[in-house]
């Protein structure tokens, strides 16, 4: 088995830490929505807009971030990119009231969007076969990791300091990151590719308009003007992007990149994966501390097999991946997290961690395991090193679309109210999101060779 060699250290090192803060913070405030609602105000709506706003601006710009990161060099993007999410999680944490904290999650949003395509791109820049199939796999285990992790470190913010600390994790890993990017030698030279700006300016809008319809819906009904009004712009806006996508001559979402296999069917199956991961996530995260009246450390331990059987194995696994093809464990993962959400269904009045909810975390840590390098792997895999950032933003504005959508669906999931019938019925909807994604996979996916990448000079 190959060994990494330094600089390929230093840039998986790099990338985990640049996407750990966005995928930290994409989940770390889920066990604070209580503690924020409890001092700012603000019921279940107020709680999607906290989660939705920072989706949102990370999804609709992640595209325009890809585009940046392969016109003006990846090393830059990630710099701004971290300066920027540091002031902006200062400022949510100092929010005085629900407004400015809404506003505050999307210029955090916005920050994160430089991120994770700039990471991912200095991975299949330096990496190729085998060895981008394992580095793949430690970058999946810390910031997946991060994922799952998030609602224990925000629990133990939340009961010994404030929520407002939650917001200030981030700090440390930046600043690290920092440090390492001044480290790192390798060409990253602006390219002179030109971005299209109003594709970015369609997506965000229409994505924003379309969701701000789905999370106001349940109060104010589909039958007013202020709801399906901004629901058809919201669409018309997006159908507009993709057409803008097939003739533009610099697309933010080149349509030709569906053209590959695996990139296709891959972010389809990532499509109902993700969004699985996030109502999973974000309703555990809830019901956990309003239904079953624990702690916010003890919602956020309750995730923690996960956390600890993705270290363990992710890597493994996109090691296997390599060798074996992808399929296989795109199948089989999401088909075991389908069986890990419906465990869930065993959560009674009288609440018992130890058989109703330990299990399924179990279960669930091994399909996720054994699904999500695997399938970034495929997904990257298929597409050549000089779109990798590009390929690397779509697939990642995919998944925080699908998380977006099915977040702001919640209340109409739930059927209003996050009480135990409505924890069974996200569990439900969880399993058939799960389960359709091992059943893409599996139709979709095959095993495709790998070139290797000319060494950077």
């Amino acid at each position: 088995m190959t060994a990494f060699s330094a600089m390929q250290r230093l840039v998986i090192a790099i990338a985990v830490l640049a996407s750990f803060v966005t995928f930290l913070d994409g989940t770390v405030v889920t066990v604070a929505l209580p503690a924020i609602r409890d001092e700012l105000g603000g019921g279940i709506t107020t709680q999607q807009w906290v989660v939705d706003a920072y989706l949102i601006t990370l999804s609709a710009l992640i595209l325009l971030a890809g585009s940046l990161s392969d016109a003006y060099g990846r090393v830059r993007i990630m710099r701004i990119g971290l300066i920027a999410f540091g002031i902006a999680s200062v400022a949510v944490a100092a929010a005085p009231e629900p407004v400015t904290l809404i506003i505050a999650r999307a210029v955090q949003g916005a920050a994160g969007a430089l991120l994770v395509p700039s990471s991912l791109a200095l991975i299949m820049a330096t990496m190729r076969g085998e060895l981008q199939s394992r580095a793949i796999g430690v970058w999946t285990a810390f910031t997946t990791g991060a994922q799952i992790a998030g609602p224990l470190l925000g629990g133990l913010f939340v009961d010994l300091l404030s929520w407002r600390w939650v917001f200030l994790i981030n700090v440390v890993p930046i600043g690290v990151t920092l440090v390492l990017l001044a480290r790192l030698r390798l060409p990253d030279r602006p390219r002179g590719v030109r971005v299209d700006w109003w594709s970015g300016v369609l997506c965000a809008v229409g994505l924003g308009a379309l969701v701000f319809a789905l999370i106001e819906q349940p109060n104010l009904g589909w039958g007013s003007p202020a709801i399906w009004t901004p629901g058809i712009v919201g669409v018309a806006l997006f159908i507009g992007f993709l057409v803008r996508q097939r003739h533009s001559p610099t697309p933010l979402m080149p349509l030709s990149l569906f053209s590959a296999r695996n990139f296709a069917w891959g972010n389809l199956a990532t499509l109902f994966i993700y969004a699985a991961l996030s109502l999973n996530g974000f309703v555990v995260g809830v019901y956990l501390q309003e239904g079953a009246g624990l702690s916010a450390t003890a919602a956020g331990l309750a995730s923690l097999p996960i956390t600890i059987l993705m270290i363990l194995l992710s890597s493994q696994a996109g090691a296997w991946a390599g060798r074996l093809g992808p399929r296989l464990f795109m199948t089989v993962g999401p088909l075991l997290m389908a069986v890990g959400a419906l465990l869930l269904l065993t959560v009674a009045e009288e609440f018992d961690y130890w058989w109703q909810v330990l299990p399924a975390m179990i279960v669930l840590g091994l399909g996720l395991s054994l699904t999500v390098a695997p399938l970034t792997s495929a997904v990257l895999g298929a597409i050549d090193e000089d779109r990798s950032g590009i390929a690397s933003a779509v697939n990642n504005a995919i998944s925080r679309v699908a998380g977006l959508i099915v977040v702001a669906m919640l209340s109409t999931i739930v059927g209003g109210s996050l009480n135990l019938d409505g924890f069974h019925s996200a569990a439900w909807v969880t399993a058939a999101l799960m389960a359709a994604g091992g059943v893409v996979s599996w139709i979709g996916i095959r095993k495709t060779a790998f070139a290797e990448p000319a060494p950077p000079s």
